[in-house]
C-alpha cells in the first residue's frame, strides 16, 4: 500500500509541473504578443517618416532640375545698321 501513495504522489506531481510550465508558456507568449505589437507600432511609424523623406527628397530634386534647365527664351533680335548713300 505504501508504493501506490508514492506512485500517486509521482503522478500528481507531475501533472502540476505540467500546468505550472503550461502556465509560464502562456504568459511568456502573451509578453512576446505585446512586445511584437510595440515593434509593429515603431516600423509603421519608420515607415510613415520615410514617405515624409522620400517625398521631400523628390520635391528638392525637381526644384534643383528646374534650375538646371536653361531658359528658353528667344535670343535677341541683333539691330540692323542703317546704310547712307551719298
Amino acid at each position: 500500500m505504501g508504493y501506490d501513495a508514492v506512485i500517486m504522489g509521482i503522478v500528481l506531481g507531475t501533472l502540476a509541473a505540467i500546468v505550472y510550465s503550461l502556465r509560464v508558456l502562456v504568459l511568456m507568449e502573451r509578453r512576446i504578443a505585446r512586445i511584437d505589437s510595440h515593434i509593429e507600432a515603431m516600423v509603421e511609424k519608420v515607415y510613415e517618416e520615410e514617405k515624409k523623406i522620400e517625398a521631400e527628397e523628390l520635391k528638392i530634386e525637381r526644384m534643383l532640375e528646374e534650375m538646371k534647365k536653361p531658359s528658353r527664351k528667344k535670343p535677341a533680335k541683333k539691330a540692323k545698321k542703317k546704310s547712307r548713300k551719298k
